[in-house]
């Protein structure tokens, strides 16, 4: 099983208030800079009342994608500690927005570094971390009689069965890790080799606690 990089599982939020201001923190899943961006504007006009819309984003494998914006508070004091954040939990492939609705107490430089960096970690906590993995999918195709025996050696293995085509063959499809050299050889036996297995494509997953998330 090849790992390819630590991302989250989906965009959600969460907030808090600090000295009346109100901060949301918000972490977004996006492979390209022009989906950041434009996930980015949505953020903006939703809240376009709000004092600041601060953010950074990390894209790529190699992390080769960094940007991060102040939008308007001191530098140094938003975008960067947002941007810290990300680089401190490992990932990649995301936009973290924390916005601020001033309240009337000004935080200083410290404040605001310390605010900032709290809205991108409970942004990110929010979206859940997940390992992404790259696996086979895998097309099985097999006679009617092997059906049975198949269909309970998968599930007892703990395999997902993603589609079932029922032509002159059964036709089941599911994910399975790159090595994964016992199937190969357990379906063969179930079938005494009378069985037809073909990658479909190579798909970046997200793994928590060992299980594939669809």
């Amino acid at each position: 099983m090849t790992f390819k990089y630590k991302g989250i599982l989906k965009d959600n939020s969460d907030e808090f208030i600090e000295k009346k201001s109100k901060f949301i923190g918000y972490a977004f899943k996006v492979e390209t800079e022009e989906e950041a961006l434009e996930k980015l504007k949505i953020i903006k006009e939703k809240h376009k009342d709000a004092t600041h819309n601060c953010s950074a984003y990390i894209i790529g494998e190699e992390k080769l994608i960094q940007r991060y914006s102040d939008d308007g508070e001191p530098s140094g004091t938003a975008g960067v500690p947002i941007l810290e954040v990300i680089k401190k939990e490992n990932l990649t492939n995301i936009l973290v927005v924390v916005t601020r609705y001033f309240g009337g107490t000004l935080l200083g430089a410290g404040g605001l570094v310390r605010a900032y960096t709290h809205g991108a970690k409970i942004g990110i906590d929010s979206a859940i971390r997940v390992d992404m993995y790259e696996y086979n999918l895998l097309s099985i195709k097999y006679d009617y009689t092997f059906h049975g025996a198949i269909q309970n050696y998968l599930i007892k293995n703990g395999y997902i069965i993603l589609e079932e085509n029922y032509t002159d063959v059964v036709e089941l499809r599911l994910h399975a890790v790159e090595e994964d050299k016992s199937l190969i050889d357990d379906l063969n036996n179930e079938t005494s080799g009378d069985v037809n297995i073909e990658i479909i494509s190579k798909d970046i997953l997200p793994v928590l606690d060992e299980k594939i998330i669809y």
